[in-house]
């Protein structure tokens, strides 16, 4: 951020943290005493890390900082954080705010108005009862990685059917009509174990934990699919409960409760608001930005004008981006083999007809998205019309489990011919059924099928996107926010007559997304990727040069 600005350290007026440490601490050290004894180990093998590190965090920045912009901190709270990044980079004058997450200091979810450059927080829920870490339990529970493997539980869901949802709401959580609730505990260890929840879980489940990595079976899509069905429920009571509180016809959303793009989907759907508009880093890292905005804005007072077309997030293109000498000169080192096409044009063409035939390409362009999700800069792309696309990038470039749905690009012009979504989708975070026009009659053998045999059945004419549930993740590519993968999307359509491809982040599993052109390099000769497109050099993965080390 500093070497963009072209300014130094101590030219920093003020550096803002997205949460308070001490309240933070405050909630740990009274959940610890309130469960004492139990949980003792965990508050020892915690506690040297707060008072040596955490809770003299102004000496951390300090130090790390060079000691240049001393007394210039602000911390904001955690979800006051999350509802700025969520209200100031949107298109509204004025909107109401839902925040929904595992946990900040003490609250779990809020809800406050935005208007102009000021926001107000009204309610709050808060901890242990919470809907992030209640999802969080079942991914737990379901054998997936707790923060990163919600993703998984939510694609999983459309396999099951929601067979677990009433023990879940009669036990688990006495939910409220405004949405608000409070969780059974006795079911969930997460407030002095490092675990989301034992043995008292199975028993009221009839199940045992799923062990990691072992074969999934019925009763776990069944669980996800339950759990997911709950989280719906609790969304829409908490936004609708929102509408009547505020009175106003603009929503905003953030916290990592807010990538729920199936919650998001039916919320767009069925809330009854005109228009939504969810922050893409919705999770802790856009919390940095909603601190630096709060205070921009609300404590330095500074005026917001909202862009009337388009928000503020610039596509979600923040990060860093390379230029054409460097990417050459790494090549070069690398005795990559390489065709260097200057012409937009010609490239996107190129590109085009190798899609067209079905290979792979790695989409490497500009700067790199903000968030969790691949918009068209850091991306893999596939033919959507293949019906073998969506294992084939599972399981030879992806490296990940075969259930996982892929999400779809589309021109923005054209999102409506093959989407049920009115709204625009240009950060990938709603989902919507694909119109009746492209779906395919279902054959006579489906009945039989349950689980992951779904997967062997076409139900579409787009079947690389399109989940066993006929829904899709869709993202909405316009002109205005990535031109040059509006070009790609138009130069497919001019040669296939179909504007979406399959667009998955340009990684592999267990992996962030690529960063820079050796990011990108690297994973490319390390999957079965048919091509690497980096700015403007084309790579063949058939011209590579058998080189002894790659790493």
């Amino acid at each position: 951020c500093l070497n963009e600005a072209g300014i130094g350290v101590d030219e920093l007026d003020y550096v803002a943290f997205y949460e308070k440490p001490l309240l933070k601490f405050d909630r740990l050290m009274e959940t610890w005493l309130a469960y004492a004894p139990r949980g003792f180990k965990q508050f020892l093998g915690a506690l040297p890390s707060w008072l040596n590190e955490k809770l003299r965090l102004p000496a951390q920045l300090d130090q790390a900082l060079g000691h240049k912009p001393r007394n210039k901190y602000i911390f904001l709270e955690h979800h006051e954080s999350h509802a700025a990044s969520a209200f100031f980079p949107s298109p509204f004058e004025e909107a109401v705010i839902v925040t929904l997450d595992g946990v900040g200091e003490w609250a779990s979810a809020s809800i406050g108005i935005g208007r102009s450059n000021q926001i107000e927080l009204l309610k709050e829920l808060q901890f242990p009862h919470s809907l992030g870490l209640l999802y969080s339990a079942f991914t737990y529970f379901a054998g997936f990685k707790v923060n990163s493997g919600e993703y998984k539980l939510m694609g999983l869901a459309p396999y099951g059917r929601p067979s677990y949802r009433d023990v879940i709401m009669q036990e688990l959580l006495d939910l409220k009509e405004d949405g608000s609730f409070r969780l059974n505990m006795r079911y969930f260890n997460y407030c002095y174990e490092n675990q989301m929840c034992g043995k008292n879980m199975e028993e009221l489940l009839g199940l045992q934990r799923r062990r990691p990595e072992s074969p999934l079976t019925q009763e776990y899509m069944d669980l996800a699919a339950s759990i997911q069905c709950v989280t719906e429920e609790i969304m829409l009571r908490i936004v609708r409960h929102a509408k009547q509180l505020s009175g106003l016809r603009h929503l905003c959303l953030a916290g990592g409760v807010a990538l729920n793009c199936v919650g998001n989907g039916k919320i767009l759907r069925q809330a009854g608001f005109e228009k939504l508009w969810i922050q893409p880093a919705a999770g802790d890292a856009g919390g940095a930005l909603g601190a630096a905005l709060f205070t921009h804005y609300q404590l330095l007072q500074n005026k917001r004008e909202p862009l009337a077309q388009s928000d503020a997030q610039a596509g979600s293109q923040l990060g860093p981006e390379f230029n054409k000498r460097d990417i050459g000169k790494f090549l070069d080192r690398r005795q990559a083999v390489y065709e260097h096409i200057e012409s937009e044009a010609e490239l996107s063409d190129r590109v085009a007809e190798l899609l067209d035939t079905g290979n792979v390409i790695g989409w490497f362009q500009g700067r790199m998205e903000f968030g969790p999700r691949a918009l068209g800069n850091r991306s893999i792309l596939g033919d959507a019309r293949n019906p073998e696309m969506q294992s084939c990038m599972n399981l030879k470039i992806k490296f990940r489990e075969s259930f996982r749905p892929f999400a779809p690009s589309v021109l923005h012009e054209d999102q409506e011919q093959y989407f049920a979504l009115a709204a625009e989708s240009p950060y990938m975070l709603m989902v919507a059924e694909i119109q009746e026009g492209q779906k395919l009659a279902p054959g006579a053998d489906i009945k039989d099928k349950q689980g992951l045999e779904l997967l062997k059945t076409q139900r579409s004419l787009i079947p690389g996107v399109t989940h066993v549930d006929y829904s899709a993740r869709v993202q909405s590519v316009d002109k205005q926010r990535n031109p040059r993968f509006h070009q790609l999307l138009q130069s497919f359509k001019q040669r296939t007559g179909c504007s979406l491809l399959i667009n998955t982040s340009f990684n592999i599993r267990g992996e962030p997304i690529v960063c820079t052109p050796e990011d990108a390099y690297r994973c490319f000769l390390a999957t079965n990727m048919d091509a690497l497109v980096l700015n403007d050099f084309l790579l063949l993965r058939e011209k590579q040069p058998k080189l002894p080390n790659h790493e």
